[in-house]
């Protein structure tokens, strides 16, 4: 299943976010790991529905993915 391109875009703005209160980033640091995660690729294609989780979920993974880097 595929997202509609606006609420996706909506979606990334609020993971983005969320990972950058957690993690005490700029927002340019934070869109710019987010942009370059596997979590956005996943997202982006469609995998597993992962537009259908929650935001606070998505950042999660995205902090638990900064940190293995």
């Amino acid at each position: 299943m595929t997202a509609n391109p606006v609420l996706l875009q909506k979606k990334y703005t609020r993971i983005i976010e969320c990972f950058d209160e957690k993690e005490k980033l700029s927002l340019d640091d934070a869109l710019c790991l987010f942009y370059h995660s596997k979590i956005y690729r996943l997202i982006s294609e469609g995998v597993s529905d992962l537009h259908c989780m929650s935001d606070e979920y998505l950042a999660e993974e995205l902090v638990d993915e900064y940190k293995e880097k």
